[in-house]
């Protein structure tokens, strides 16, 4: 898409789908007799950006009951997703669109907040976090713009709503939120009053729910400036507080310069590795502070496993090392592990013998072992434990052989599984 810094406050836009398709048969139903429905937030902040727009959400006049009411009169499905705050998802073709009442915040704890619903588009504005966010597109396509987002867009700037410390106490996520959108949409740092406000009010943090902290950190991780304003955060003191550790935010521009060279788009997970992974127990404290999914833990588990093999290599894996890691951790693993090498090696980004390694992982079917648990049976092996502890013998031999595929070494390799020697040897 292409960036619009020339629009101007009542400008017509032809914002895509606003004519046609989901979103305009919602506008349709909620729009007019007596209520006005706008497209607000950020697919507005996205559109005027050039980007690709995503999610909609709509902002209207009706109370929740009334937007109810006229989504089901136009077949839409509704579900009252958020009806003490005036929201409700609309799913319109498979795609769900918010849509909330405008409101005034009655009243705020950091956390929570009581609202009153109201009718003034701007005041609704004014509420909001972040002037980028502010902007609104009305049925016909009209810009509307009350806190001077389009100026701030244009700038590449993030800038608070009023005062910047009122607007943090109302929800102690926006320091999060200032970081992650400073670090994707701005060119020239943290704007110098919110940072200092962030600064100021970061004891707040402490009442965020982990869920909430790391949806905003892995959001935050993958942005085009994530590893300058993660410095940034971390030389302010407030990083190492949030991940329970020492961040190493130089390893965490390093992974995003191998990245970058690898051609891979940016990866949340590999980035927070980088960012905080040491050791397993790191994985462990993560997880916890964090609150990962059981799939996030068990990829950053892995990575600090393999990481714990390579430590201090200053040279890329042999293809050998590079086949045991692809069967002992997959081709996920293997690529993570190959990643944070590379990052933590005394070597150049674009060291064609790193870089040879990530593509061979990326590319190279993990080994299977040769031998299953009928061929252990066949030999009178028993079932349970035995059979499992015979695979595991045999693959190790397998992989001290350099993964045989001949069948006379095969043979030999079972025969000295089920039969090692007496001394152990």
């Amino acid at each position: 898409m292409t960036s619009h810094p020339e629009l101007r406050v009542g400008d017509i836009v032809d914002f895509p789908g606003l004519h046609a398709g989901p979103l305009a048969r919602v506008l349709r139903a909620l729009d007019g007799r007596g209520e006005e429905t706008r497209l607000v937030g950020g697919a507005v902040r996205d559109f005027v950006r050039g980007e690709t727009v995503g999610d909609f959400d709509l902002a209207t006049t009706a109370l929740p009951d009334v937007t109810m009411k006229r989504a089901r009169e136009a077949g839409f499905h509704v579900v009252p997703t958020g009806i003490a705050h005036g929201t409700v998802t609309v799913v319109a073709g498979g795609h769900p669109i918010e849509v909330t009442t405008l409101r005034e915040d009655i009243e705020t704890d950091g956390r929570h907040a009581q609202v009153r619903f109201g009718r003034d588009f701007r005041a609704d504005a004014l509420r909001r976090d972040f002037t980028i966010n502010a902007l609104s597109i009305d049925g016909a396509g009209r810009l509307h713009d009350y806190c001077g987002g389009l100026v701030d867009l244009a700038a590449g700037r993030v800038r608070f709503i009023g005062d910047p410390v009122a607007r943090i106490r109302e929800d102690y996520l926006r320091i999060l939120r200032f970081f992650r959108f400073t670090a994707r949409i701005s060119a020239e740092g943290f704007e110098p009053a919110g940072f200092a406000a962030a600064i100021a009010e970061r004891a707040g943090l402490a009442a965020i729910s982990r869920e909430r902290v790391r949806a905003e950190m892995l959001k935050w991780l993958v942005a085009p400036r994530a590893p300058a304003t993660f410095a940034a955060v971390a030389e302010a003191g407030i990083l190492g507080p949030l991940l329970g550790g020492v961040p190493h935010c130089v390893r965490l521009a390093r992974v995003a310069a191998v990245e970058a060279r690898q051609g891979e788009a940016p990866d949340a997970l590999l980035r927070m590795a980088g960012l905080a992974l040491d050791i397993r127990e790191d994985a462990e404290r993560l997880r916890e502070r964090l609150r990962l999914s059981n799939a996030e833990y068990g990829r950053l588990d892995a990575a600090a496993r393999g990481c714990e093999a390579l430590h201090g290599a200053a040279a890329a894996p042999s293809l050998g090392d590079l086949r045991v890691l692809l069967m002992e951790r997959g081709r996920q693993g293997a690529r993570d592990i190959v990643s944070l090498a590379h990052a933590a090696a005394p070597v150049a980004a674009d060291d064609e013998r790193f870089l040879a390694a990530f593509r061979f992982v990326s590319d190279t079917p993990p080994p299977r072992l040769p031998f299953s648990g009928q061929d252990l049976l066949a030999r009178g092996v028993g079932p349970g434990e035995r059979i499992g502890a015979a695979l595991k013998t045999l693959q190790a031999l397998w992989i001290r052989a350099g993964f045989p595929r001949e069948p006379e070494t095969l043979a030999r390799l079972l025969d000295e599984a089920l039969n090692p020697p007496a001394d152990g040897r």
